[in-house]
């Protein structure tokens, strides 16, 4: 089993990994796709990796027909109650997104927040990118949103340590080859009673981790899935250095691949 496919992984690290600030940032994402792909309301959307919901969410909030995709159940049973919670239609599929093959094609298929990259080897990364175009129609939009090479480089950091969740979070980051991967340590230490009660104490934290991962996601340039996207049908793929199509130069905030069928 890769890491990816453990439920236990997602009940620990989810609410590191998503903190209050990506969560409010969600509606603002889904106009952005929304705009970016020119849907109008009920255009049929793929969330591929949805996860918790926070994206496919939003896009069913502003009308948009939402298929969201993921491996864990655990994730999806949360973006149901949260679509329930907002009153809205959401479909969700448990599959593997190497064996996923779209039931229908859509208007626009998106793979945000870094979630690509994390397969053994490249020929499974490449298959999912395969899998994910081939839902698209003629006509349609991919939006591909994740860490690439350069934005590795520009914001490289040995690691760091912040408190959240009821957790001292410390990581450390390694470079795998010739900035070929990046390699991840998560390491969380429960903080102390006195510490979650507002003690003056600073950063206090039990001695022994609760949980300690590591991984590496696979460092691709942009050009290179750029070019592959036209390799797998796309007749425009454009990078640019954040949703608001800004240039993907050494100011870009993340790398956002437009596709268009």
């Amino acid at each position: 089993m890769d890491w990816f496919e453990s439920e236990k992984f997602w009940t620990q690290y989810a609410p590191i990994m998503f903190d209050d600030a990506r969560w409010a940032e969600a509606p603002a994402v889904a106009q952005y796709v929304k705009s970016l792909a020119g849907l109008s309301e009920g255009a049929r959307v793929l969330d591929a990796g949805c996860g918790l919901g926070r994206i496919s969410v939003e896009l069913a909030v502003l009308g948009l027909d939402v298929t969201g995709v993921d491996i864990i159940q655990s994730e999806l049973d949360a973006a149901r109650e949260s679509a329930e919670a907002e009153g809205v239609p959401l479909k969700l599929i448990n599959q593997d997104l190497r064996s996923f093959h779209a039931p229908v094609q859509f208007d626009c298929a998106i793979n945000l927040y870094t979630s690509f990259g994390y397969c053994a080897t490249i020929e499974e990364d490449m298959l999912i990118l395969r899998n994910i175009s081939d839902s698209v129609r003629t006509g349609g939009t991919l939006i591909l949103e994740c860490t690439s090479r350069e934005t590795a480089i520009l914001y490289w950091t040995p690691g760091e340590e912040f408190e959240r969740a009821g957790y001292k979070v410390v990581t450390h980051f390694e470079v795998i080859g010739a900035w070929e991967g990046l390699k991840s340590q998560w390491t969380l230490y429960p903080l102390s009673e006195s510490s979650l009660r507002g003690a003056d104490a600073t950063n206090q934290f039990m001695s022994q981790p609760v949980m300690d991962h590591t991984f590496i996601q696979r460092l691709y340039p942009a050009s290179f899935l750029r070019d592959k996207l036209i390799e797998f049908g796309f007749s425009k793929a454009e990078v640019f250095g954040d949703y608001d199509k800004s240039p993907y130069n050494e100011k870009a905030r993340t790398m956002v691949i437009i596709g268009t069928k």
